[in-house]
């Protein structure tokens, strides 16, 4: 049995060094493809290049699972959605900028696979939509948390409540 288990290091080690001086490898990339480019150079743009972008999205995506039920079904106790929570605030901006990011991670996977396919020449204005969409996403989220009544939390919870007869009455007699 330790012979098996040498022999699987072994080969872990030497597909390690491989994929290391062969960055277009994809023998460790969940992604497929994601590790390379069609270019020889590397844009700002690129959100999924390389390794360090798959894990990094796939932090995000933890992170997202585990904080965003906490932060919306955590009861007012704990998290009071009124506008002088700081820890509403602040865990609103948090899930705001991990949304906009993760968004812009993951839809330049989507450029990465199916744009070239269509035309290779609209991957650069592709993945510039992609950054001003998730830039638009993470100010509108942004500004969510901090400025609205009850932030992120507050918002999606209104959509579940009846409006209050005051703001019923004021809103019918405004138009």
């Amino acid at each position: 049995m330790p012979t098996a288990i040498n022999a699987l290091q072994k080969t872990a080690r030497i597909r390690s060094k491989s994929s290391m001086s062969n960055p277009s490898s994809s023998t460790n990339n969940t992604h497929g493809n994601h590790g390379s480019s069609s270019s020889s150079s590397s844009s700002p743009l690129q959100g999924d290049a390389g390794n360090i972008a798959t894990h990094i999205h796939h932090k995000m995506t933890t992170f997202l699972a585990v904080v965003t039920p906490f932060y919306l079904f955590a009861p007012e106790s704990i998290i009071p959605s009124n506008e002088e929570s700081t820890l509403n605030k602040c865990l609103g901006t948090l899930l705001a900028a991990n949304v906009s990011a993760h968004s812009w991670i993951g839809m330049n996977y989507v450029v990465t696979d199916y744009v070239p396919k269509v035309n290779k020449a609209m991957v650069g204005p592709a993945r510039a939509i992609v950054a001003a969409m998730s830039g638009i996403t993470l100010l509108g989220l942004t500004k969510l948390a901090l400025f609205e009544k009850g932030g992120i939390k507050g918002s999606i919870t209104a959509l579940w409540k009846k409006p209050s007869t005051a703001a019923a009455a004021a809103e019918t007699s405004g138009n």
